[in-house]
Protein backbone atom coordinates (compact mmCIF):
# COMPACT_ATOMS: atom_id res chain seq x y z
CA UNK A 1 0.00 0.00 0.00
CA UNK A 2 1.33 3.19 -0.58
CA UNK A 3 1.84 6.05 2.06
CA UNK A 4 -1.46 7.94 2.38
CA UNK A 5 -2.09 11.73 1.16
CA UNK A 6 0.11 14.41 2.68
CA UNK A 7 1.58 17.91 1.95
CA UNK A 8 4.76 19.33 4.39
CA UNK A 9 5.71 22.72 5.14
CA UNK A 10 8.85 24.29 6.50
CA UNK A 11 8.78 24.87 10.22
CA UNK A 12 8.60 28.95 10.81
CA UNK A 13 12.04 30.26 11.83
CA UNK A 14 10.28 32.53 14.52
CA UNK A 15 8.40 29.26 15.88
CA UNK A 16 11.83 27.87 17.54
CA UNK A 17 11.79 31.37 19.76
CA UNK A 18 8.34 30.37 20.65
CA UNK A 19 9.00 26.73 21.08
CA UNK A 20 12.38 28.36 23.42
CA UNK A 21 10.42 30.37 25.69
CA UNK A 22 7.73 28.26 26.32
CA UNK A 23 10.38 25.87 27.76
CA UNK A 24 11.44 28.71 29.93
CA UNK A 25 8.34 29.44 31.35
CA UNK A 26 7.23 25.50 31.96
CA UNK A 27 8.47 26.24 36.09
CA UNK A 28 7.34 29.35 37.03
CA UNK A 29 4.72 29.68 39.61
CA UNK A 30 1.92 30.73 38.18
CA UNK A 31 -1.64 31.62 39.23
CA UNK A 32 -4.73 31.59 36.88
CA UNK A 33 -7.39 33.51 37.60
CA UNK A 34 -10.62 32.64 34.99
CA UNK A 35 -12.59 35.89 34.69
CA UNK A 36 -15.93 36.77 32.79
CA UNK A 37 -16.50 40.29 31.92
CA UNK A 38 -19.08 42.55 30.95
CA UNK A 39 -18.56 44.40 27.27
CA UNK A 40 -21.99 44.71 26.95
CA UNK A 41 -21.36 48.87 26.94
CA UNK A 42 -18.21 48.55 25.58
CA UNK A 43 -19.17 46.67 22.35
CA UNK A 44 -21.80 48.73 21.63
CA UNK A 45 -19.83 51.53 21.94
CA UNK A 46 -17.79 50.26 19.44
CA UNK A 47 -20.55 49.49 17.37
CA UNK A 48 -21.90 53.21 17.27
CA UNK A 49 -18.53 54.45 16.42
CA UNK A 50 -18.59 52.11 13.24
CA UNK A 51 -22.11 53.01 12.79
CA UNK A 52 -21.11 56.72 12.77
CA UNK A 53 -17.95 56.29 11.10
CA UNK A 54 -17.68 53.36 8.97
CA UNK A 55 -14.38 52.45 11.42
CA UNK A 56 -14.01 49.49 12.82
CA UNK A 57 -12.25 50.25 16.74
CA UNK A 58 -9.95 47.33 17.66
CA UNK A 59 -10.81 44.90 20.27
CA UNK A 60 -7.60 44.31 21.12
CA UNK A 61 -6.67 48.36 21.60
CA UNK A 62 -9.74 48.27 23.82
CA UNK A 63 -8.40 45.36 26.25
CA UNK A 64 -4.78 46.77 25.79
CA UNK A 65 -5.51 50.53 27.01
CA UNK A 66 -8.07 49.08 30.04
CA UNK A 67 -5.53 46.60 31.13
CA UNK A 68 -2.29 49.66 30.94
CA UNK A 69 -4.74 51.89 33.08
CA UNK A 70 -5.40 49.23 35.71
CA UNK A 71 -1.70 48.12 35.84
CA UNK A 72 -0.50 52.39 36.24
CA UNK A 73 -3.06 51.83 39.59
CA UNK A 74 -1.69 48.19 40.67
CA UNK A 75 2.08 48.43 39.60
CA UNK A 76 3.33 45.48 41.95
CA UNK A 77 1.50 42.99 38.88
CA UNK A 78 4.19 44.44 36.57
CA UNK A 79 7.14 44.13 38.80
CA UNK A 80 10.57 42.09 37.73
CA UNK A 81 12.93 40.77 40.34
CA UNK A 82 16.31 41.33 39.59
CA UNK A 83 19.18 39.18 40.16
CA UNK A 84 19.79 40.50 43.67
CA UNK A 85 16.21 39.59 44.96
CA UNK A 86 14.87 43.38 44.61
CA UNK A 87 11.92 43.90 42.94
CA UNK A 88 11.78 46.83 40.00
CA UNK A 89 8.44 48.43 39.69
CA UNK A 90 8.14 50.65 36.73
CA UNK A 91 6.20 53.57 35.85
CA UNK A 92 5.28 52.82 32.19
CA UNK A 93 3.47 50.12 31.30
CA UNK A 94 4.81 48.37 27.91
CA UNK A 95 2.24 46.10 27.09
CA UNK A 96 3.33 43.28 24.45
CA UNK A 97 0.79 42.20 22.43
CA UNK A 98 0.38 39.87 20.02
CA UNK A 99 -0.63 40.82 15.97
CA UNK A 100 -1.06 38.86 13.32
CA UNK A 101 -0.95 40.34 9.82
CA UNK A 102 -1.24 36.88 7.96
CA UNK A 103 -3.70 33.99 8.37
CA UNK A 104 -1.68 31.52 9.82
CA UNK A 105 1.46 33.76 10.39
CA UNK A 106 3.77 33.25 13.13
CA UNK A 107 1.89 36.55 15.22
CA UNK A 108 4.48 39.72 16.16
CA UNK A 109 4.85 39.92 19.51
CA UNK A 110 4.65 43.98 19.22
CA UNK A 111 5.42 45.93 22.71
CA UNK A 112 2.91 49.58 22.75
CA UNK A 113 5.31 51.54 24.72
CA UNK A 114 3.67 53.64 27.55
CA UNK A 115 0.40 52.37 27.36
CA UNK A 116 -0.73 54.38 30.37
CA UNK A 117 -0.26 57.26 28.49
CA UNK A 118 -1.64 57.16 25.42
CA UNK A 119 -5.50 57.37 24.37
CA UNK A 120 -7.24 54.22 22.68
CA UNK A 121 -7.18 55.79 19.36
CA UNK A 122 -3.29 55.72 19.48
CA UNK A 123 -2.74 52.65 20.65
CA UNK A 124 -6.09 51.25 17.70
CA UNK A 125 -4.09 53.21 15.16
CA UNK A 126 -0.58 51.46 16.10
CA UNK A 127 -1.96 47.61 16.12
CA UNK A 128 -3.22 49.09 12.61
CA UNK A 129 -0.12 50.00 11.45
CA UNK A 130 1.63 46.65 12.52
CA UNK A 131 -0.95 44.34 10.71
CA UNK A 132 -0.24 46.69 7.68
CA UNK A 133 3.59 46.24 7.77
CA UNK A 134 4.68 43.85 10.61
CA UNK A 135 8.26 44.69 9.76
CA UNK A 136 7.94 48.27 11.25
CA UNK A 137 7.66 46.20 14.85
CA UNK A 138 11.02 46.63 16.54
CA UNK A 139 10.34 42.67 17.94
CA UNK A 140 10.29 41.67 13.77
CA UNK A 141 12.89 43.61 12.46
CA UNK A 142 15.13 44.60 15.54
CA UNK A 143 18.43 42.98 16.39
CA UNK A 144 17.00 40.32 18.88
CA UNK A 145 14.42 39.19 15.87
CA UNK A 146 17.41 39.14 13.16
CA UNK A 147 20.06 37.50 15.39
CA UNK A 148 17.64 34.66 17.05
CA UNK A 149 17.41 32.10 14.06
CA UNK A 150 20.91 32.07 13.96
CA UNK A 151 21.41 30.87 17.34
CA UNK A 152 21.28 27.36 18.99
CA UNK A 153 18.19 26.82 21.06
CA UNK A 154 20.42 26.31 24.17
CA UNK A 155 21.87 29.54 23.93
CA UNK A 156 18.33 31.56 23.58
CA UNK A 157 17.05 29.54 26.67
CA UNK A 158 20.19 31.00 28.54
CA UNK A 159 19.42 34.07 27.37
CA UNK A 160 15.78 34.10 28.20
CA UNK A 161 16.50 32.88 31.60
CA UNK A 162 19.44 35.22 32.05
CA UNK A 163 16.81 38.13 30.70
CA UNK A 164 14.30 37.47 33.42
CA UNK A 165 17.02 38.74 36.25
CA UNK A 166 17.78 41.99 34.30
CA UNK A 167 14.62 43.75 34.27
CA UNK A 168 15.60 46.91 32.46
CA UNK A 169 16.85 45.15 29.59
CA UNK A 170 14.10 42.92 30.24
CA UNK A 171 11.58 45.66 29.77
CA UNK A 172 13.50 46.96 26.61
CA UNK A 173 13.41 43.55 25.13
CA UNK A 174 9.67 42.36 26.02
CA UNK A 175 7.39 45.21 27.76
CA UNK A 176 6.24 44.81 31.35
CA UNK A 177 3.17 43.11 30.60
CA UNK A 178 1.49 40.50 28.08
CA UNK A 179 -2.01 40.05 26.21
CA UNK A 180 -2.83 37.42 24.39
CA UNK A 181 -5.86 35.99 22.49
CA UNK A 182 -7.32 32.94 21.97
CA UNK A 183 -10.98 33.97 21.08
CA UNK A 184 -10.95 37.14 19.17
CA UNK A 185 -11.67 35.48 16.43
CA UNK A 186 -14.36 33.93 17.10
CA UNK A 187 -17.88 33.59 19.47
CA UNK A 188 -18.70 31.14 22.24
CA UNK A 189 -17.62 31.14 26.22
CA UNK A 190 -13.93 29.41 27.02
CA UNK A 191 -10.89 29.91 28.87
CA UNK A 192 -7.48 29.37 28.41
CA UNK A 193 -4.51 28.73 30.68
CA UNK A 194 -1.31 29.04 28.97
CA UNK A 195 2.96 29.33 29.84
CA UNK A 196 4.11 32.76 30.46
CA UNK A 197 8.20 32.51 29.93
CA UNK A 198 8.76 36.22 31.25
CA UNK A 199 6.10 38.64 32.27
CA UNK A 200 4.78 38.99 36.17
CA UNK A 201 1.37 39.10 34.41
CA UNK A 202 -0.13 37.99 31.14
CA UNK A 203 -3.88 38.57 30.09
CA UNK A 204 -5.45 35.85 27.82
CA UNK A 205 -8.46 36.99 26.17
CA UNK A 206 -10.70 34.37 25.29
CA UNK A 207 -14.37 34.19 23.73
CA UNK A 208 -17.25 36.59 23.80
CA UNK A 209 -20.63 35.06 24.50
CA UNK A 210 -24.17 36.60 25.23
CA UNK A 211 -25.66 35.59 28.80
CA UNK A 212 -28.63 36.54 30.59
CA UNK A 213 -27.25 39.18 33.41
CA UNK A 214 -28.38 41.21 36.12
CA UNK A 215 -29.14 45.34 35.61
CA UNK A 216 -30.94 46.50 38.59
CA UNK A 217 -32.74 44.30 39.15
CA UNK A 218 -33.50 43.19 35.91
CA UNK A 219 -32.73 40.01 33.98
CA UNK A 220 -30.96 41.26 30.37
CA UNK A 221 -29.21 39.72 27.93
CA UNK A 222 -25.48 40.84 28.21
CA UNK A 223 -22.22 40.39 26.39
CA UNK A 224 -19.74 38.25 28.01
CA UNK A 225 -15.91 38.14 27.81
CA UNK A 226 -13.78 34.91 29.02
CA UNK A 227 -10.15 36.55 30.25
CA UNK A 228 -7.38 34.23 31.89
CA UNK A 229 -5.25 36.55 34.20
CA UNK A 230 -2.21 34.13 34.64
CA UNK A 231 0.04 35.56 37.83
CA UNK A 232 3.16 34.77 38.95
CA UNK A 233 2.98 34.47 42.86
CA UNK A 234 6.53 34.39 43.38
CA UNK A 235 6.10 38.31 43.16
CA UNK A 236 2.02 39.00 43.64
CA UNK A 237 -0.06 37.45 46.61
CA UNK A 238 -3.75 37.26 46.77
CA UNK A 239 -4.70 40.84 47.92
CA UNK A 240 -3.12 42.77 45.03
CA UNK A 241 -4.14 40.80 42.61
CA UNK A 242 -7.64 40.42 43.70
CA UNK A 243 -7.57 44.59 43.78
CA UNK A 244 -6.13 44.60 40.24
CA UNK A 245 -8.81 42.14 38.99
CA UNK A 246 -11.34 44.35 40.42
CA UNK A 247 -10.16 47.49 38.73
CA UNK A 248 -9.65 45.86 35.65
CA UNK A 249 -13.23 44.87 35.82
CA UNK A 250 -14.32 48.34 36.52
CA UNK A 251 -12.43 50.09 33.69
CA UNK A 252 -13.55 47.36 31.09
CA UNK A 253 -17.07 47.18 32.06
CA UNK A 254 -17.61 51.19 32.33
CA UNK A 255 -15.97 51.26 29.12
CA UNK A 256 -13.57 53.54 31.05
CA UNK A 257 -11.23 54.31 27.77
CA UNK A 258 -13.80 54.48 24.91
CA UNK A 259 -15.53 57.44 26.60
CA UNK A 260 -15.43 60.84 24.24
CA UNK A 261 -13.96 59.49 21.58
CA UNK A 262 -14.81 61.32 18.56
CA UNK A 263 -17.48 60.09 16.14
Amino acid sequence: MGRAPFTTRPFPRERHDIVDALEVGVRRHMVHALLELDVTRARQLIRDHEAATGEKLSFTAFVVASLARSLDANKRLQAYRDWRGRLVLFDEVDVVTLVESEVDSVAVPHVIRAANRRTLREIHDEIRRIQARPEASAQRSGLLARVSPHVPGLLRRLFLRALRRDPHRLKRAAGTTLVTSVGMFGTGTGWAVGIVPLHTLCLTVGGITRKPGLVEDRVEVREVLSVTASIDHDVVDGAPAARFVRHLRELVEGADVLQGLAG
